[in-house]
Parts: C-alpha cells; sequence; structure tokens
C-alpha cells in the first residue's frame, strides 16, 4: 500500500459527508434571507471537514489502543490495528490536523466573535473525548447525541450565524431561530445513521471490548426503530419548512424517500461485510441527496 493511502481511508471518506452538508445547508439558509458570505462559508465547511477528520483520526488511535478494533471485526480494516501507519504516527496526524481544524476556526473570528474560539476549542476536545480521554462518549452510549449536536444543530447554526450575523433565520412565511435549529436536525438525524449502522456492524466486538453504544446497551432491534425513527424525521423536516415557512420548494428533499426505504430494508437484512458495507455507503447517499436537496430548497425559495 502506498505511503497517502492509509491515511484517505483513515479519514473515512464515506462519513465526510456528516461534515459537509450542514455547512451546505446552513449556507442555503442564509442565502434564502439574503445573508449569504462565501468566505465565511467556506471557512465553515474546511473546519467542519478538518473536525470530522481529525476525530476519525482520534478514533482510529483509540479503538486501536482499547482493543475496539480486532480480528474479528468485520466494518473496514483500520490504519493502526493493519499496520499501516503507527499509533505514534496517527496520534501526530490527529493533533496536526486538529491544529489545522483551529487556524481555521479563528478565521471566523471576525465575522462572529471571540466566543467563537470557545466554539473551536469545545469542538476538537469533543472530537478527542468521542473515544479517547477518561469518559469516551462513544464507549458510554453518547456518541448518538454528540452527532446529532454537532453535526446537525452547531454545524449548521454557527454556517448560518457566521453569515447572518444572528441565529434567527429569515424565510419567506417565517422568522425566528427556532427554524435554523430545524434545519439542522435533517443533517444531524441522517448522520446519526451513518453512525447508527457503524454500530449495528461492530455490535459483537463492541460489546466484548466494553464500548457501550446504544446499539449495545439496547440492541440490534432498538438501533433498526431508531434509524427509521430518524430517517422519518428527516423527512418530514422539509415538510414543515414547505408547509409553514412559505420554502414549498423544499419538498424536493422527499425525492429520495424510495431509496430511503429500500436502503433500511437493505440494513435489516445485512450480516455481512459487504452487506455493512453498501448499508453505510446507501446512507451517506442519502445523507447528500436529503440534504442537498433541501439546500436547493432554500435556494430556489429564496
Amino acid at each position: 500500500m502506498n505511503r497517502i493511502r492509509p491515511w484517505i481511508l483513515a479519514a473515512r471518506p464515506k462519513t465526510l459527508p456528516a461534515a459537509a452538508v450542514p455547512v451546505a445547508v446552513g449556507g442555503a439558509l442564509a442565502h434564502a434571507g439574503g445573508a449569504f458570505a462565501p468566505l465565511p462559508w467556506a471557512l465553515c465547511l474546511v473546519f467542519a471537514l478538518l473536525i470530522q477528520t481529525g476525530t476519525n483520526y482520534a478514533n482510529d488511535y483509540y479503538d486501536f489502543i482499547k482493543g475496539a478494533d480486532g480480528a474479528r471485526r468485520i466494518g473496514p480494516a483500520r490504519a493502526v490495528a493493519s499496520g499501516w501507519v503507527t499509533p505514534a504516527a496517527m496520534r501526530r496526524a490527529m493533533w496536526g490536523v486538529f491544529a489545522l481544524a483551529f487556524a481555521a476556526g479563528c478565521g471566523l473570528i471576525p465575522f462572529g466573535g471571540w466566543w467563537l474560539l470557545a466554539v473551536g476549542v469545545l469542538s476538537i476536545l469533543c472530537g478527542l473525548a468521542y473515544t479517547g480521554g477518561p469518559y469516551p462518549l462513544g464507549y458510554n452510549g453518547w456518541g448518538d447525541l454528540f452527532v446529532f449536536t454537532f453535526f446537525g444543530f452547531v454545524a449548521t447554526g454557527l454556517t448560518y450565524y457566521v453569515q447572518a450575523g444572528a441565529f434567527a433565520a429569515v424565510l419567506p412565511g417565517a422568522h425566528g431561530a427556532a427554524w435554523t435549529w430545524l434545519a439542522g436536525a435533517v443533517p444531524g438525524a441522517l448522520a446519526v445513521n451513518l453512525l447508527a449502522v457503524n454500530n449495528l456492524r461492530d455490535l459483537p466486538l463492541d460489546r466484548a471490548a466494553g464500548k457501550r453504544t446504544l446499539a449495545v446497551r439496547f440492541g440490534r432491534r432498538f438501533t433498526l426503530a431508531q434509524y427509521a425513527a430518524l430517517g422519518g424525521l428527516a423527512f418530514t423536516v422539509p415538510v414543515l419548512f414547505a408547509v409553514l415557512a412559505g420554502a414549498p420548494a423544499c419538498l424536493l428533499a422527499l425525492a429520495p424517500l424510495p431509496l430511503a426505504v429500500r436502503g433500511f430494508l437493505r440494513l435489516r437484512a445485512a450480516a455481512s461485510r459487504e452487506d455493512f458495507g453498501r448499508a453505510l455507503l446507501h446512507s451517506a447517499s442519502q445523507l447528500i441527496l436529503v440534504g442537498g436537496l433541501f439546500s436547493a430548497g432554500f435556494l430556489v425559495s429564496s
């Protein structure tokens, strides 16, 4: 394997839409209110992608240290566990990517104020705490809430804020911060579904390693129900924007609904590495399609 490929695989490209889509939604929402600003929007995108990549590197490192990436794992091979990258090299890369994210985040201070510095530091600390530290979030059942919060509300809301200077969304038929947070529920819900696929796939090994994800705590049936409920939420929110906020083009986000139903049925039957790989790719595609069409709905409605 060449020197670059392990780092690309460790970045987990299928998960990166979870960082990009909420930024797209926040930008489109700002455009709908006449507040779109290219530079802070681009900085938000860079920051989000770097935080996601740094978190993935941290997961690769800490899951190896804690024994969660063992030989019985049926998911994609991990860089450190496979011996492609040394633990020390992954740790250095993790800190390097987080440092770049911090630099990008500092570029947002002129657009949103010094308090954003605290948000950037907190994002990095949470990225580390997802699998590292004395109380790793992902090992104690808090991973889903973390993903929903940071890749839903925080990423969407702050992207909107650094452009508009306020959290209150301005739409043809509605105005208020509640609409900004509601928009963030779409990428947040679908990002958690990416995590749910991973947790279902890794359930036996996570249980053996003491990683108490929601799938481990409550079982496969609960996780499938959670996946379906969050998918339903992601398709309900655009309807609310269309009916109550005067943005009828947001109904475009319903177009992938048949694909989502097919994907859920495929996940329910998944058993092998290949099955879960297809389910993860399907969930990532759903995040891109629904989030992209939801964003397009704001652009058309503006």
